[in-house]
């Protein structure tokens, strides 16, 4: 083909994807008025799924009625936890702070503050914890276990499933570890 036919097929493919993509536009744009027409009726029936988020070190009421002054930085961290907050300007002070947001609620945050002389625990200071029976009720994710079903089988049912021979301890399979080299090479004389 001559350059000029070909340089006005070229013209000719670009005029036409132009005109195909401006139509795709007028499409969308009707789309997005319909879309809102539409909107108010069905926002109220389809929403989006929220999950509850907890971050942080939870710390219950029951595990701070377990703290004692005097218990040592082991024993505590035993109890709560490691701490996610430790200064390198306060090493006797350890902070425990948690927050959750659940679906539709503002998020709540509870603060948890124990200071050491000595490495031992010396004062402790708390905002108003959960119980865990609270905490856990609260997440809604957490359903309580409906009736369990009753598990008996007939003798008919217990019948189909014969009972594996036993076998003596003589005849059962012995372990035989292998041998492996040693680690180390023995000594020379």
């Amino acid at each position: 083909m001559p350059p000029p036919k070909r340089c006005a097929l070229c013209l000719a493919a670009l005029l036409a994807s132009a005109f195909l993509l401006s139509a795709c536009q007028t499409a969308i744009n009707m789309a997005d008025q319909t879309a809102s027409a539409v909107k108010p009726y069905i926002t109220p029936l389809v929403t989006p799924y929220k999950i509850d988020v907890v971050q942080g070190n939870v710390v219950t009421r029951e595990q701070l009625a377990t703290l004692q002054v005097g218990m040592s930085r082991p024993q505590v961290s035993g109890v709560v936890g490691t701490s996610l907050l430790v200064s390198v300007f306060h090493a006797d002070r350890w902070d425990y702070v948690f927050s959750f947001k659940r679906k539709g609620s503002a998020m709540e945050s509870r603060r948890v503050t124990l200071w050491f002389e000595s490495d031992k625990l010396a004062r402790i200071e708390a905002d108003e914890l959960p119980s865990e029976a609270e905490f856990v009720a609260g997440l809604k994710g957490v359903r309580e276990p409906g009736p369990l079903p009753v598990l008996e089988a007939t003798p008919e049912q217990l019948q189909r499933f014969p009972l594996p021979a036993r076998t003596s301890a003589a005849s059962a399979p012995r372990f035989v570890p292998s041998s492996y080299p040693p680690l180390e090479a023995p000594p020379t004389p």
